[in-house]
């Protein structure tokens, strides 16, 4: 089955944009080529930027003590498992304390930092950072694989905190709804939405269905039109019968 999820509010959408990033950052930093490093480094300017929402801290602080009165609110509910409840509600503790330590705004310390500012510039420009552009980057590169990693570290560690707290909010987001089964006729599904309020979509595709959903959603409606792109034309409706997973995802 393949996953794809649709964000229906602009803070989920930064949400998932700084959790892809990461763990691409998490994939190239476990890697050792010099190429691999600068790809880590290019995805943690990208990070920078979407965690330079000068909101994005407090929305997480907040989203986190919410959850956290709405958990304890389960406590005398007996579907409720105690371990897993006290699991969670110590994850949330221990995002959120280090959340609010967290001083200033994300990054500040990279934005302080000429050089890595300076190849941030260059990575804008194609092929701005070749070795003649950035003699001190190129050096950079060529030192022993251990180094490098540990600066990246070193450099990604201010959003850890950030990064816990996004993988918790996500997790009780992807966990809120209840999956139905449905059918797309001839690659097209429409639904009312009837007053309900959802913040993301998910959408379970069996892989054995060579086309992929392009979602549009509002408060009123909801549609879902199953492409396919043969041969690299312009895709069209899949004029066969689609099953799909939906879930409507809500804290």
């Amino acid at each position: 089955m393949i996953s794809y999820e649709y964000p229906l509010s602009e803070r989920v959408r930064t949400l998932l944009r700084f959790e892809d990033l990461y763990e691409r950052v998490e994939y190239f930093l476990a890697k050792s080529d010099a190429l691999e490093h600068h790809s880590a480094l290019v995805s943690i300017f990208e990070i920078l930027e979407v965690a330079s929402r000068a909101d994005l801290k407090s929305d997480l602080l907040q989203e986190l003590e919410r959850q956290k009165h709405v958990l304890e609110s389960l406590r005398e509910n007996p579907d409720i498992s105690e371990a897993a409840l006290d699991d969670i509600l110590w994850k949330i503790n221990q995002a959120a304390s280090k959340l609010f330590q967290a001083s200033g705004k994300a990054g500040q310390e990279l934005r302080e930092n000429e050089w890595l500012m300076g190849i941030k510039q260059r990575t804008g420009i194609p092929g701005g950072v070749c070795e003649f552009d950035l003699p001190s980057y190129h050096f950079w590169l060529q030192q022993n694989s251990d180094q490098r990693r540990h600066d990246l570290n070193q450099w990604l560690s201010p959003f850890v905190p950030i990064r816990e707290a996004i993988v918790i909010v996500l997790r009780l987001l992807r966990e809120s709804g209840k999956s139905t089964t449905l059918v797309a006729h001839q690659g097209m599904y429409q639904q009312m939405m009837a007053g309900r309020v959802t913040q993301m979509l998910r959408i379970l595709l069996s892989r054995n269905y060579q086309c992929v959903p392009e979602i549009s959603a509002n408060k009123y409606a909801l549609n879902i039109r199953f492409t396919t792109n043969e041969g690299g034309q312009r895709p069209k409706t899949a004029e066969t019968d689609v099953e799909f997973d939906l879930t409507f995802c809500n804290l």
